[in-house]
């Protein structure tokens, strides 16, 4: 009996204070064992998302920073193919060559390219042809699509924003363009569309009501219209990484653990970006 007595004793105590090599407290499990910085650097229209996935991530993960910066697609990737970005930030597919340097490409979820004007201008609706035609100097006056006798004032991003890219290989108009302003930022697209006459685009998610975003093809911009492909101006947002998430530190696949969670999944839909199909 004292023998039995004995080893039920120690099981007591070894499962009470030790775990005698158990599991024990998971803490391992737990957002709490992940801390640190993570760098992000890219894409100007991934901004609104990226702000929002740095907020809420932390109530997952209370001691993880997101530290994000915003100077363009290209500029996000060559953040993280020379290690000064964790993560580089892009509003389109990854180049061939990009790839060949071992980034990989980690799309979140899927943005449309909105084409704005003035929202009193009478112009609703465009074809593709008309849009090609607009940005490569073709058609010049509002006139000649119906609206009021008044020059189209062309706006554009700069070289090297995604949104630009990505704008410009879908119609196919890649280095044809005729820009009478390339501006940094989203902000200014919308600004100056906002104030004037002109035509721009930007990510679908930052219209308001501010201006007028044009249906392509008789096809309005909309989470129903991208998903089922019917409006074609859309593109990935990208969060590339130098070599596979598998590979990265255990900060880094904290980032993307949230995004394919739940709670990262709703921060997707809440900023009005379209989660992409699982392969």
């Amino acid at each position: 009996m004292k023998k039995v007595f004995g080893v039920l004793l120690t099981l007591v105590l070894c499962l009470g204070l030790t775990g005698c090599g158990g599991s024990g407290d998971d803490s391992s499990a737990s957002g709490n064992d992940v801390s640190g910085n993570v760098s992000l650097n890219g894409s100007t229209s991934m901004e609104k998302f990226v702000n929002a996935l740095k907020e809420a991530i932390t109530e997952e993960y209370p001691n993880l920073t997101l530290e994000p910066q915003f100077t363009g697609s290209g500029a996000g990737i060559e953040a993280v193919t020379n290690g000064t970005a964790d993560i580089g930030d892009s509003s389109r597919a990854l180049k061939d060559e990009e790839k060949a340097k071992g980034i990989e490409e980690n799309i979140v979820a899927i943005d449309g390219i909105a084409v704005v004007t003035h929202k009193d201008n009478k112009v609703s609706d465009l074809t593709t042809d008309d849009l090609k035609k607009i940005y490569t100097g073709e058609i010049t006056n509002w006139k000649d699509l119906g609206g009021d006798d008044q020059a189209i004032v062309v706006v554009g991003r700069e070289a090297g924003s995604g949104t630009r890219g990505a704008f410009e290989e879908i119609l196919g108009i890649e280095d044809a363009c005729k820009y009478a302003q390339e501006l940094n930022e989203t902000g200014a697209v919308m600004a100056k569309v906002s104030e004037t006459g002109a035509i721009g685009y930007v990510s679908l998610d930052v219209v308001d009501d501010t201006v007028k975003s044009l249906k392509l093809d008789g096809v309005k911009a909309s989470e129903k219209t991208i998903k089922d492909g019917s409006y074609t101006l859309q593109r990935p947002f990208v969060m590339a990484t130098k070599g596979k998430i598998s590979e990265q530190s255990k900060e880094v696949q904290a980032v993307f653990d949230f995004i394919n969670s739940e709670a990262g999944q709703k921060v997707i839909e809440q900023v009005g970006l379209i989660i992409p199909d699982k392969k």
